[in-house]
């Protein structure tokens, strides 16, 4: 990225002025279009009422769906807008007729909400959960899940691309490989992934795929989507609860869910919100996911090398390939004071708990971790600023 596009996509983005935004993978920072494509909408529903800006605008409206669908090649007839990663997942489960004794294959890695919907699920219907290794050096052991695959004939196999609480990046396009090869349905969390990683849904070789677009997509709070396979929509899938804007009711005793993935999706639609979110993902793919995919993980090695040879930083995160998640463990200090030492240094960062992480943190033996996400707009001096500032508290 030449520094003049820096200039440009930083000028673009005016939090850039007032911290140092390191935690990307809680929220990014909104560029001026996507504020710009939000505030005029509200301005026209002030102006002239709710349904008819929506109406007005029903063609941008439609943008949310092809400029998510050309980002993970898809169709958009497979996408839906949900209001959160976490409600595109849940949507998701709702949809699957789970029976008693069924299986939930899934990794050690898995989102928490996720692990406590799987829970849910055992508590409520009786499934089993059945998590797979992980292999010495980080990362689920992908030959042994196929293994667990073959044994238990999973009623859903799950992973999350790249976990919240660590830089790990899962090789979800290989477990997808084995659940094609035994016609396994598949769904992945791409929360963390989409927006800093190129998503090709054909290529991972997912059923369902749920993400977010406030994280590294630089999208609005309170936007996500769901993707649904064409397999998926043809084999009749739908959620629990469907209304009237998935659905369409024939007789007084029937009713048709349609045929896209629409059926996931309700009648109520915050506007601005899903207008900002393509204008978020226009933004992205102006920028280039190719060059976005070389730049913030290489920010993300460069903090990672300069807080590890800093004397009482422990860098937590494993495996083969990593983000732009990078997480550490302090000595000497507690979690909230040093984050709150941190915000008063003007840097933005975030923190993850041994609940949050049930499995990964036991197998890392901390109760806490700091997290810092840098992404394509930040700077290798900013890198370096944070550094010094992680360096400047850990010292005696």
């Amino acid at each position: 990225m030449s520094p003049e596009t820096l200039l440009a996509l930083r000028a673009d983005t005016p939090g850039c002025e007032q911290v140092v935004h390191f935690n990307n993978a809680g929220c990014g920072l909104l560029a001026t279009p996507v504020l710009d494509a939000m505030l005029d909408h509200l301005r026209l529903e002030a102006a002239i009422g709710g349904y008819e800006a929506s109406a007005a605008r029903a063609e941008q409206v439609r943008g949310f769906y092809t400029e998510i669908a050309a980002l993970i090649n898809a169709g958009p007839g497979n996408i839906a807008f949900a209001t959160s990663a976490t409600h595109a997942y849940a949507t998701a489960l709702s949809a699957i007729p789970f029976e008693p004794g069924d299986v939930i294959l899934t990794t050690r890695n898995d989102f928490i909400s996720n692990q406590i919907a799987f829970l849910s699920l055992r508590k409520r219907h009786g499934v089993r959960v059945v998590h797979a290794p992980d292999t010495p050096e980080g990362g689920v052991d992908v030959p042994a899940m196929a293994a667990l695959m073959r044994e238990h004939r999973p009623r859903l196999v799950s992973a999350t691309h790249i976990p919240t609480n660590s830089g790990l990046v899962q090789p979800v396009a290989e477990i997808g490989a084995h659940c094609r090869e035994l016609d396994l349905l598949y769904l992945v969390d791409a929360c963390q992934s989409v927006g800093q990683h190129p998503v090709d849904v054909a290529e991972i070789g997912c059923d369902l795929l749920t993400a977010t677009c406030r994280k590294f997509l630089r999208g609005p709070r309170g936007s996500g989507f769901l993707y649904v396979s064409d397999r998926v929509l043809r084999a009749g899938y739908e959620p629990l609860f469907i209304d009237m804007y998935g659905a369409r009711w024939v007789a007084p005793d029937r009713y048709e869910p349609v045929e896209s993935a629409a059926r996931f999706e309700d009648w109520e639609f915050p506007y601005a919100t899903v207008l900002g979110s393509a204008a978020a993902v226009a933004y992205a793919r102006r920028v280039g996911m190719d060059a976005i995919a070389r730049r913030t993980p290489a920010l993300a090695a460069l903090l990672r090398e300069g807080l590890a040879a800093i004397p009482g930083v422990r860098v937590l995160d494993r495996g083969p390939a990593l983000g732009a998640l990078v997480t550490f463990a302090i000595e000497g200090w507690q979690a909230r004071p040093f984050k709150a030492a941190l915000d008063a240094r003007g840097v933005n960062s975030a923190l993850s708990f041994r609940e949050l992480a049930r499995y990964d943190f036991g197998d890392k033996d901390v109760e806490w971790a700091l997290r810092l996400s840098p992404h394509y707009y930040n700077t290798e001096d900013e890198v370096g600023h944070v550094t010094e500032a992680v360096a400047g508290l850990v010292r005696p």
